[in-house]
């Protein structure tokens, strides 16, 4: 997918997040008064019902009201490319680049997540993606709990036309991804994407599972796991920040998944997710279709949230 394309599904994705912040910038400047106090309130509120977080909104009003001393003239359009300068880099910094694929043979994602977030339709576009670059990718299916999970994600194998492990139900998770790994050595496979049983992240239980699932991955390949996505559902707000921080202590996350893009009104999550955690968002989630999950690029993601 090119980058023309990425942009659209940027601003389609965001328009329910978008539409309150230009509507607030919009009134300020319609009723013909300058910048001042009672319009950074407005600013500030917008900012925060998107989600953006206390932290960076009051960090975002403090860079405009230090900037309103300055002779420079408040319009509507300068105000809103302040608003997009700032909030792309409150999140540039924490953007990494994909690990280089070839620096382990197969490259092995382990994908985390609550219930409901949209693990196993990520799994199946981030399969189609990689697909796409022409990897052999192997999808395991390593959720031995929940009923027809395997099935469902053997679809989604189908679907993008890479190769799927499939596990059996009530079996462990991790005698899965021992046998899942070896076969996909002996395949010649570029990369293993694992999914796992949705767990809150309340439950040490569960996710002392994750740890030994780890574990286990790196005694069949060198290094792996070498990503840990965590799909976080862009609609459930500040819970996905209270859920990235206990993944982040217990699994040591790698990135995130932002899913559900295009459902929501809180797109700003996206920030305090990015800085306050420093954990980098390496996909977005921006509709149902198979080629909708692209990579986060923090300039877009803040031109498409206030074009």
């Amino acid at each position: 997918m090119d980058k023309k394309n990425d942009f659209s599904l940027y601003r389609k994705s965001l328009k329910r997040s978008r539409g309150p912040l230009l509507g607030r910038i919009r009134r300020i400047f319609e009723a013909g008064t300058t910048l001042g106090e009672e319009q950074l309130e407005e600013i500030e509120e917008a900012l925060i019902l998107a989600d953006i977080g206390s932290r960076y909104t009051e960090s975002i009003i403090g860079n405009i009201r230090s900037s309103m001393t300055s002779t420079t003239e408040w319009t509507e359009e300068n105000l809103k490319a302040f608003l997009v300068e700032n909030i792309a880099e409150a999140v540039k910094s924490k953007v990494k680049l994909t690990r280089d694929l070839d620096t382990a043979t197969p490259q092995v994602i382990l994908i985390v997540g609550v219930n409901g977030t949209g693990k196993t339709t990520s799994i199946g576009k981030l399969a189609y993606r990689f697909n796409s670059m022409e990897r052999k990718v192997i999808v395991v299916a390593a959720d031995t709990y929940r009923a027809a999970a395997d099935s469902q994600l053997e679809i989604w194998a189908e679907r993008a036309q890479v190769g799927f492990f499939g596990g059996t139900q009530g079996r462990d998770p991790a005698a899965v991804v021992h046998d899942a790994l070896n076969a996909a050595r002996s395949d010649s496979a570029d990369i293993v994407i694992i999914d796992t049983a949705g767990r809150l992240h309340t439950k040490e239980p569960l996710m002392k599972e994750l740890e030994k699932i780890s574990k286990v991955a790196s005694r069949i390949v060198e290094g792996a796991p070498h990503e840990v996505f965590l799909v976080l559902d862009a609609t459930t707000g500040q819970n996905a920040l209270a859920q990235a921080k206990t993944f982040t202590e217990t699994v040591g996350i790698t990135g995130i998944i932002l899913t559900k893009m295009d459902g929501t009104a809180k797109g700003g999550i996206l920030v305090p997710i990015a800085g306050e955690l420093g954990l980098p968002v390496k996909f977005l989630g921006m509709g149902e279709g198979i080629g909708d999950l692209i990579p986060f690029d923090p300039v877009s993601y803040a031109e498409a949230l206030l074009s």
